[in-house]
């Protein structure tokens, strides 16, 4: 039974209960880490923010067990229409609709309002026998090379081996740690978005008037009774309501539709920041307090959950023992990906202040597919040619038979805490740790084999027979190999010893 009592002693202090820091506490919870995720703030969010949620981050909640209630919970996204006056100048969506693949299940990015998000995370660690604690803060910590001291809002001294700040762009252990946030902020880029029952118009599309100096959009919240309305900020204090009304009367020039009330609202900057380290010791970043984005491609909060995603095998692995290079990899894996998705926003950002007609397109660089990890420390390709896919690129899916002939994804065999190793064509005779899941993928039935009957597992992974493909816990390729010593070699490098407790037995039973 996972705990989260009040001991002090703990093996990960979370600070910070969004996104990030929920991601995180289900990825420990799942592998049996005591931790403690505290948050200062006395409610949880009630705010739509973040509300796209890319492929990429649908497959880590299909690994958490989540993807039914938050497809549950959104769309797909609606259609928009630009108007003039009562003219419809413009309609289309963000991206068009593209049908699932063998090698990816969810293509299509899904709009769920953060609260809602947040919220299903909140259920999953409680299924998993985690908590937030709530209102409390960090107030202060200092490290020794044994662990993390940290004192509390609550007054309550807290002893772990590691603390994560996940505690958002203000963060209180970066500021602590010392650590630069360089970026730049622009004040002449701002937004007022606000969460609004409105009267007057439909939920069939969302609607843009694009003035040139008070553009206006009205956009319904997806699985809520909810509008997000978006307008630039007023000049001069005003209440909110009023001056959105105002703003949605002119801009559209009709006097029918009605802003009836307001649930939540906040003013965006353009905050573009990247830190210098997000680790230092035994303290690690995550999330926004590592990196801030623009909105723009809805690359923060998926950079974020992808961050507790990477952390949280990693941490756990270090807590029993793995040897510091699978820990070390943290920084300059999220790193690498942080920077690309902070290239994402900011050139989608330019085409908005440029006016571009094509400024609310959105292509597959958003998606969080093609980010990968080649090069990293836990990456390696031992093949003197390698192919389309690479070690430290994204594990992709594909359907195959069990030899009983039953179809299923291999998504379902290499999702969750444990590793997986794919063995093409014969059967690899090499020692398997018990964290190893290790599958034959062959032509023909055979017991403990995957069956690829229609290519779709080959293709996808374009390696010949006798190759050895090594799945990290987080889908991501660690190794691809054409030896049983590779795969030892590599085992016993990322657990700082050539004999771990190994199972020299068949292959995992699949059924």
């Amino acid at each position: 039974m996972l705990r989260t009592t009040a001991s002090a002693d703990v093996g990960v202090l979370i600070a910070g209960a969004g996104p990030t820091g929920l991601t995180l506490a289900c990825e420990l919870a799942v592998r049996g880490v005591r931790f403690r995720l505290v948050d200062r703030s006395a409610a949880f969010f009630g705010g739509s923010r973040a509300d796209g949620i890319q492929p990429r981050t649908l497959e880590v909640f299909a690994g958490l067990g989540v993807l039914d209630r938050i497809l549950a919970a959104g769309d797909f996204g609606i259609e928009m229409r630009a108007y003039r006056g009562g003219e419809v100048v413009w309609t289309g969506r963000m991206s068009e609709p593209t049908e699932p693949a063998p090698s990816v299940p969810y293509p299509n990015p899904w709009f769920v309002p953060q609260f809602r998000t947040e919220e299903i995370l909140r259920e999953r660690l409680a299924e998993l026998g985690g908590r937030v604690e709530q209102p409390t803060g960090l107030s202060d910590f200092g490290q020794d090379a044994e662990g993390v001291t940290a004192t509390l809002s609550t007054g309550e001294t807290v002893r772990a081996r590691y603390l994560v700040g996940a505690d958002g762009g203000p963060s209180t252990v970066r500021r602590r740690l010392g650590i630069d946030f360089p970026g730049e902020t622009d004040e002449s880029t701002t937004m007022l978005f606000a969460d609004a029952r409105v009267d007057g118009i439909g939920r069939d599309h969302g609607r843009i008037w694009p003035g040139e100096d008070r553009p206006v959009s009205i956009v319904p919240l997806a699985g809520t009774d909810l509008f997000v309305v978006a307008a630039r900020p007023p000049v001069h204090d005003e209440p909110i309501r009023e001056y959105l009304q105002r703003q949605i009367t002119t801009a559209s020039g009709r006097a029918d539709i009605v802003l009836r009330e307001i649930t939540w609202h906040t003013t965006w900057r353009s905050n573009t920041r990247l830190a210098t380290r997000f680790r230092d010791g035994r303290v690690l970043l995550a999330g926004d307090a590592a990196h801030v984005h623009p909105p723009t491609g809805g690359q923060g909060m998926n950079t974020g959950i992808q961050d507790g995603h990477n952390l949280g095998w990693k941490l756990a692995a270090a807590l029993t023992g793995a040897a510091p290079v699978v820990l070390d990899s943290y920084e300059p894996e999220r790193m690498s990906t942080a920077r690309t998705a902070l290239d994402i926003s900011t050139a989608l950002l330019r085409k908005h202040q440029r006016g571009d007609d094509d400024a609310h397109v959105r292509g597959p660089e958003v998606h969080g597919l093609a980010l990968n990890y080649r090069g990293g420390p836990l990456s390696r390709d031992e093949r003197a040619a390698p192919g389309s896919l690479q070690a430290g690129d994204r594990a992709p899916d594909a359907p195959v038979s069990t030899a009983a002939g039953r179809v299923i994804r291999l998504f379902d065999l290499s999702q969750g805490p444990h590793w997986t190793l794919l063995s093409f064509g014969a059967a690899a005779e090499c020692p398997v740790d018990p964290a190893v899941h290790t599958y034959r993928v062959a032509e023909a039935a055979g017991e403990r084999t995957l069956v690829d009957h229609d290519g779709h597992l080959r293709a996808a992974y374009d390696v010949p027979d006798g190759s050895l493909v090594l799945i990290r816990p987080d889908g991501y390729l660690g190794l691809i190999t054409g030896s049983a010593q590779g795969v030892t070699d590599y085992w016993a490098d990322l657990h700082g010893t050539a004999e771990p407790p190994l199972l020299r037995s068949s292959p995992q039973a699949v059924r």
